[in-house]
Protein backbone atom coordinates (compact mmCIF):
# COMPACT_ATOMS: atom_id res chain seq x y z
CA UNK A 1 0.00 0.00 0.00
CA UNK A 2 1.39 3.44 -0.95
CA UNK A 3 2.09 6.25 1.50
CA UNK A 4 -0.75 8.24 -0.04
CA UNK A 5 -3.21 5.38 0.52
CA UNK A 6 -1.98 4.92 4.10
CA UNK A 7 -2.53 8.62 4.78
CA UNK A 8 -6.00 8.47 3.27
CA UNK A 9 -6.95 5.44 5.38
CA UNK A 10 -5.55 7.10 8.51
CA UNK A 11 -7.57 10.24 7.79
CA UNK A 12 -10.75 8.24 7.28
CA UNK A 13 -10.12 6.40 10.55
CA UNK A 14 -9.65 9.64 12.50
CA UNK A 15 -12.37 11.76 10.88
CA UNK A 16 -15.59 10.46 12.57
CA UNK A 17 -14.32 10.79 16.15
CA UNK A 18 -12.56 14.08 15.42
CA UNK A 19 -15.76 15.58 14.00
CA UNK A 20 -17.68 14.54 17.12
CA UNK A 21 -15.04 16.06 19.42
CA UNK A 22 -15.05 19.25 17.32
CA UNK A 23 -18.84 19.56 17.45
CA UNK A 24 -18.90 19.02 21.22
CA UNK A 25 -16.05 21.53 21.60
CA UNK A 26 -17.81 24.30 19.69
CA UNK A 27 -21.14 23.53 21.34
CA UNK A 28 -19.37 23.89 24.71
CA UNK A 29 -18.02 27.29 23.65
CA UNK A 30 -21.60 28.30 22.72
CA UNK A 31 -23.06 27.05 26.03
CA UNK A 32 -20.34 28.85 28.02
CA UNK A 33 -21.81 32.19 26.88
CA UNK A 34 -24.85 31.42 29.03
CA UNK A 35 -22.91 29.95 31.98
CA UNK A 36 -19.58 31.83 31.90
CA UNK A 37 -18.69 30.83 35.48
CA UNK A 38 -18.69 27.17 34.44
CA UNK A 39 -16.54 27.84 31.36
CA UNK A 40 -16.21 26.06 28.03
CA UNK A 41 -13.39 23.77 29.25
CA UNK A 42 -15.46 22.29 32.07
CA UNK A 43 -18.52 21.96 29.85
CA UNK A 44 -16.50 20.24 27.11
CA UNK A 45 -15.13 17.61 29.49
CA UNK A 46 -18.48 16.90 31.17
CA UNK A 47 -20.34 16.76 27.85
CA UNK A 48 -17.64 14.45 26.50
CA UNK A 49 -17.90 12.11 29.50
CA UNK A 50 -21.71 12.00 29.35
CA UNK A 51 -22.01 11.60 25.58
CA UNK A 52 -19.08 9.19 25.38
CA UNK A 53 -20.54 6.84 27.96
CA UNK A 54 -24.17 7.04 26.87
CA UNK A 55 -24.17 7.26 23.07
CA UNK A 56 -20.81 7.87 21.44
CA UNK A 57 -18.60 5.02 22.68
CA UNK A 58 -18.28 3.16 19.38
CA UNK A 59 -14.86 1.68 18.66
CA UNK A 60 -14.77 3.43 15.26
CA UNK A 61 -14.76 6.81 17.02
CA UNK A 62 -11.83 6.14 19.36
CA UNK A 63 -9.02 6.99 16.91
CA UNK A 64 -10.52 10.43 16.35
CA UNK A 65 -11.01 11.04 20.06
CA UNK A 66 -7.40 10.09 20.70
CA UNK A 67 -6.20 12.38 17.90
CA UNK A 68 -8.13 15.27 19.44
CA UNK A 69 -6.76 14.51 22.91
CA UNK A 70 -3.12 14.15 21.89
CA UNK A 71 -2.39 15.91 18.59
CA UNK A 72 -4.74 18.88 18.87
CA UNK A 73 -3.67 19.48 22.45
CA UNK A 74 -0.01 19.38 21.37
CA UNK A 75 -0.68 21.99 18.66
CA UNK A 76 -2.52 24.09 21.22
CA UNK A 77 0.49 24.01 23.56
CA UNK A 78 2.88 25.06 20.78
CA UNK A 79 0.62 28.01 19.92
CA UNK A 80 0.33 28.87 23.62
CA UNK A 81 4.08 29.55 23.60
CA UNK A 82 3.42 32.41 21.16
CA UNK A 83 1.45 34.18 23.88
CA UNK A 84 4.04 33.92 26.68
CA UNK A 85 7.29 35.85 26.91
CA UNK A 86 10.55 34.54 28.37
CA UNK A 87 10.11 36.67 31.54
CA UNK A 88 6.69 35.06 31.96
CA UNK A 89 8.32 31.62 31.94
CA UNK A 90 10.48 32.70 34.86
CA UNK A 91 7.45 33.96 36.77
CA UNK A 92 7.43 30.79 38.87
CA UNK A 93 10.88 31.78 40.14
CA UNK A 94 13.64 29.62 41.60
CA UNK A 95 11.37 28.54 44.46
CA UNK A 96 8.76 27.37 41.97
CA UNK A 97 11.36 25.30 40.14
CA UNK A 98 12.67 23.90 43.43
CA UNK A 99 9.13 23.00 44.47
CA UNK A 100 8.57 20.98 41.28
CA UNK A 101 11.81 19.03 41.74
CA UNK A 102 11.15 18.25 45.42
CA UNK A 103 7.54 17.30 44.66
CA UNK A 104 8.72 14.88 41.97
CA UNK A 105 11.28 13.30 44.32
CA UNK A 106 8.68 12.89 47.10
CA UNK A 107 6.22 11.35 44.63
CA UNK A 108 8.73 8.87 43.21
CA UNK A 109 10.07 7.72 46.59
CA UNK A 110 6.62 7.47 48.18
CA UNK A 111 4.94 5.69 45.27
CA UNK A 112 7.74 3.10 45.21
CA UNK A 113 7.50 2.64 48.99
CA UNK A 114 3.70 2.30 49.05
CA UNK A 115 3.82 -0.07 46.09
CA UNK A 116 6.30 -2.29 47.92
CA UNK A 117 4.17 -2.31 51.09
CA UNK A 118 1.09 -3.29 49.04
CA UNK A 119 3.10 -6.11 47.41
CA UNK A 120 3.01 -4.72 43.86
CA UNK A 121 5.87 -5.64 41.54
CA UNK A 122 8.84 -3.31 41.27
CA UNK A 123 8.11 -2.69 37.59
CA UNK A 124 4.48 -1.73 38.24
CA UNK A 125 5.50 0.60 41.09
CA UNK A 126 8.11 2.25 38.86
CA UNK A 127 5.55 2.82 36.12
CA UNK A 128 3.16 4.31 38.66
CA UNK A 129 5.94 6.51 40.03
CA UNK A 130 6.97 7.87 36.62
CA UNK A 131 3.38 8.38 35.50
CA UNK A 132 2.39 10.32 38.61
CA UNK A 133 5.65 12.24 39.02
CA UNK A 134 6.06 13.35 35.40
CA UNK A 135 3.46 13.21 32.65
CA UNK A 136 1.07 10.30 32.87
CA UNK A 137 0.82 7.89 29.96
CA UNK A 138 3.78 9.44 28.10
CA UNK A 139 6.11 8.88 31.05
CA UNK A 140 4.86 5.31 31.48
CA UNK A 141 5.45 4.61 27.78
CA UNK A 142 8.99 6.04 27.99
CA UNK A 143 9.87 4.17 31.20
CA UNK A 144 8.37 0.79 30.25
CA UNK A 145 11.07 -0.47 27.81
CA UNK A 146 13.91 0.67 30.06
CA UNK A 147 12.72 -1.46 32.98
CA UNK A 148 11.42 -4.32 30.79
CA UNK A 149 7.81 -3.93 31.95
CA UNK A 150 5.24 -6.10 30.19
CA UNK A 151 2.11 -4.92 28.36
CA UNK A 152 -0.21 -5.86 31.21
CA UNK A 153 1.76 -3.82 33.76
CA UNK A 154 1.89 -0.88 31.39
CA UNK A 155 -1.83 -1.05 30.60
CA UNK A 156 -2.93 -1.21 34.24
CA UNK A 157 -0.55 1.61 35.23
CA UNK A 158 -1.86 3.88 32.45
CA UNK A 159 -5.45 3.18 33.50
CA UNK A 160 -4.83 3.88 37.20
CA UNK A 161 -2.76 7.01 36.59
CA UNK A 162 -5.51 8.40 34.38
CA UNK A 163 -8.15 7.54 36.99
CA UNK A 164 -6.18 9.47 39.63
CA UNK A 165 -5.76 12.40 37.27
CA UNK A 166 -9.45 12.59 36.34
CA UNK A 167 -10.54 12.88 39.97
CA UNK A 168 -7.79 15.36 40.87
CA UNK A 169 -8.57 17.43 37.78
CA UNK A 170 -11.87 18.45 39.34
CA UNK A 171 -10.76 18.34 42.98
CA UNK A 172 -7.67 20.58 42.86
CA UNK A 173 -9.48 23.82 41.86
CA UNK A 174 -11.81 23.29 44.83
CA UNK A 175 -8.86 22.78 47.19
CA UNK A 176 -7.12 25.86 45.74
CA UNK A 177 -10.27 27.92 46.24
CA UNK A 178 -10.51 26.80 49.87
CA UNK A 179 -6.80 27.24 50.71
CA UNK A 180 -5.66 30.09 48.47
CA UNK A 181 -8.84 31.81 47.29
CA UNK A 182 -7.61 30.87 43.78
CA UNK A 183 -4.50 33.08 44.07
CA UNK A 184 -2.77 32.59 40.71
CA UNK A 185 0.74 31.39 41.56
CA UNK A 186 -0.24 29.03 44.38
CA UNK A 187 -3.22 27.62 42.49
CA UNK A 188 -1.06 27.10 39.40
CA UNK A 189 1.64 25.42 41.47
CA UNK A 190 -0.90 23.04 43.01
CA UNK A 191 -2.37 22.06 39.63
CA UNK A 192 0.85 22.07 37.60
CA UNK A 193 2.93 20.10 40.10
CA UNK A 194 0.39 17.34 40.73
CA UNK A 195 -1.76 16.49 37.73
CA UNK A 196 -0.57 13.59 35.62
CA UNK A 197 -1.23 14.51 31.99
CA UNK A 198 -0.83 17.78 30.10
CA UNK A 199 -4.50 17.62 29.13
CA UNK A 200 -5.56 17.37 32.77
CA UNK A 201 -3.42 20.41 33.66
CA UNK A 202 -4.98 22.42 30.83
CA UNK A 203 -8.49 21.33 31.81
CA UNK A 204 -8.08 21.97 35.53
CA UNK A 205 -6.33 25.31 35.03
CA UNK A 206 -9.01 26.42 32.56
CA UNK A 207 -11.68 25.79 35.19
CA UNK A 208 -10.07 28.60 37.21
CA UNK A 209 -8.83 31.15 34.65
CA UNK A 210 -6.70 31.63 31.53
CA UNK A 211 -3.88 33.01 33.65
CA UNK A 212 -3.86 29.99 35.97
CA UNK A 213 -3.96 27.65 32.98
CA UNK A 214 -0.90 29.35 31.45
CA UNK A 215 1.17 29.36 34.65
CA UNK A 216 0.12 25.79 35.47
CA UNK A 217 1.52 24.76 32.08
CA UNK A 218 4.89 26.29 33.00
CA UNK A 219 5.04 24.14 36.15
CA UNK A 220 3.99 21.12 34.10
CA UNK A 221 6.54 21.68 31.32
CA UNK A 222 9.34 21.70 33.91
CA UNK A 223 8.20 18.22 34.97
CA UNK A 224 8.05 16.98 31.36
CA UNK A 225 11.58 18.18 30.70
CA UNK A 226 12.79 16.17 33.71
CA UNK A 227 11.35 12.96 32.20
CA UNK A 228 14.76 12.05 30.80
CA UNK A 229 16.28 12.06 34.28
CA UNK A 230 13.49 9.89 35.66
CA UNK A 231 13.94 7.32 32.87
CA UNK A 232 17.68 7.14 33.57
CA UNK A 233 17.04 6.85 37.30
CA UNK A 234 14.80 3.82 36.89
CA UNK A 235 17.24 2.32 34.43
CA UNK A 236 19.95 2.50 37.08
CA UNK A 237 17.66 1.03 39.72
CA UNK A 238 17.15 -1.94 37.40
CA UNK A 239 20.98 -2.29 37.24
CA UNK A 240 21.40 -1.39 33.59
CA UNK A 241 24.47 0.32 32.22
CA UNK A 242 24.26 3.83 30.81
CA UNK A 243 25.06 2.52 27.35
CA UNK A 244 22.13 0.11 27.51
CA UNK A 245 19.73 2.82 28.59
CA UNK A 246 20.92 5.22 25.89
CA UNK A 247 20.66 2.47 23.29
CA UNK A 248 17.08 1.70 24.32
CA UNK A 249 16.18 5.38 24.33
CA UNK A 250 17.55 5.75 20.78
CA UNK A 251 15.55 2.71 19.71
CA UNK A 252 12.42 4.25 21.20
CA UNK A 253 13.10 7.46 19.29
CA UNK A 254 13.23 5.47 16.05
CA UNK A 255 9.74 4.21 16.86
CA UNK A 256 8.53 7.77 17.15
CA UNK A 257 8.74 8.17 20.95
CA UNK A 258 10.98 11.09 21.78
CA UNK A 259 12.66 11.70 25.11
CA UNK A 260 11.41 15.29 25.29
CA UNK A 261 8.01 15.62 23.58
CA UNK A 262 8.12 17.70 20.40
CA UNK A 263 5.45 20.09 21.66
CA UNK A 264 7.73 21.18 24.53
CA UNK A 265 10.43 22.13 22.00
CA UNK A 266 7.79 23.85 19.86
CA UNK A 267 6.50 25.72 22.90
CA UNK A 268 9.93 27.17 23.66
CA UNK A 269 10.51 28.10 20.00
CA UNK A 270 7.25 30.05 19.71
CA UNK A 271 7.86 31.59 23.13
CA UNK A 272 11.30 32.76 21.96
CA UNK A 273 9.87 34.18 18.71
CA UNK A 274 7.25 36.12 20.66
CA UNK A 275 9.83 37.42 23.15
CA UNK A 276 12.03 38.65 20.28
CA UNK A 277 9.08 40.45 18.67
CA UNK A 278 9.13 38.23 15.57
CA UNK A 279 5.59 37.20 16.49
CA UNK A 280 3.66 40.45 16.84
CA UNK A 281 1.05 41.20 19.49
CA UNK A 282 -1.67 41.01 16.82
CA UNK A 283 -0.49 37.61 15.57
CA UNK A 284 -0.09 36.44 19.16
CA UNK A 285 -3.73 37.31 19.83
CA UNK A 286 -4.85 35.33 16.79
CA UNK A 287 -2.71 32.32 17.77
CA UNK A 288 -4.15 32.43 21.29
CA UNK A 289 -7.67 32.25 19.85
CA UNK A 290 -6.72 29.26 17.72
CA UNK A 291 -4.94 27.65 20.67
CA UNK A 292 -8.03 28.06 22.85
CA UNK A 293 -10.31 26.47 20.24
CA UNK A 294 -7.96 23.50 19.75
CA UNK A 295 -7.73 23.13 23.51
CA UNK A 296 -11.52 22.93 23.95
CA UNK A 297 -11.81 20.31 21.20
CA UNK A 298 -8.97 18.36 22.84
CA UNK A 299 -10.73 18.50 26.21
CA UNK A 300 -13.91 17.20 24.59
CA UNK A 301 -11.76 14.33 23.24
CA UNK A 302 -10.44 13.64 26.74
CA UNK A 303 -13.97 13.47 28.10
CA UNK A 304 -15.13 11.20 25.28
CA UNK A 305 -12.32 8.73 26.09
CA UNK A 306 -13.20 8.45 29.80
CA UNK A 307 -14.75 5.04 30.38
CA UNK A 308 -16.70 5.13 33.63
CA UNK A 309 -16.83 1.32 33.70
CA UNK A 310 -13.03 1.24 33.86
CA UNK A 311 -13.11 3.66 36.79
CA UNK A 312 -15.52 1.45 38.71
CA UNK A 313 -13.99 -1.97 38.16
CA UNK A 314 -10.56 -1.43 39.76
CA UNK A 315 -9.69 -3.82 42.57
CA UNK A 316 -9.59 -2.88 46.24
CA UNK A 317 -5.79 -2.93 46.60
CA UNK A 318 -5.28 -0.91 43.43
CA UNK A 319 -7.87 1.59 44.63
CA UNK A 320 -6.03 1.93 47.95
CA UNK A 321 -2.81 2.54 45.99
CA UNK A 322 -4.48 5.21 43.84
CA UNK A 323 -6.09 7.03 46.78
CA UNK A 324 -2.83 6.91 48.76
CA UNK A 325 -0.90 8.45 45.86
CA UNK A 326 -3.49 11.20 45.37
CA UNK A 327 -3.52 12.13 49.07
CA UNK A 328 0.26 12.02 49.25
CA UNK A 329 0.65 14.37 46.28
CA UNK A 330 -1.89 16.84 47.64
CA UNK A 331 -0.34 16.93 51.12
CA UNK A 332 3.24 17.26 49.84
CA UNK A 333 2.31 19.97 47.29
CA UNK A 334 0.33 22.00 49.84
CA UNK A 335 3.22 21.72 52.32
CA UNK A 336 5.81 22.79 49.74
CA UNK A 337 3.66 25.72 48.62
CA UNK A 338 3.40 26.81 52.24
CA UNK A 339 7.18 26.65 52.69
CA UNK A 340 8.42 27.90 49.30
CA UNK A 341 5.71 30.07 47.81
Amino acid sequence: MSTKENSKNKFQEILPGLLIATLIGFFSIFLAKFVPKLGSATIAIFLGIIMGNLFLNKKSYQAGYKYAETNLLSYSIVLLGATLSIPKLFSIGFNGLLMVVIQMIITIVSVLYIGKKLNFSQNFSMLMASGNAVCGSSAIAATSPVIDADDKERGIAITIVNVIGIFLMFLLPLIANFLYNLEELKTSALIGSILQSVGQVVASGSMVSEEVKDISMIFKIVRVILLVGVVFLFGHIKHKQNSEIIEEEIEENKKGKVKVPWYVIGFFITCGLFSLGIISQELSGLLKEISNKLEIIALAGIGLRVDIKDLLKQGKTVSIYAVSIALLQIVSAVSLIMILL
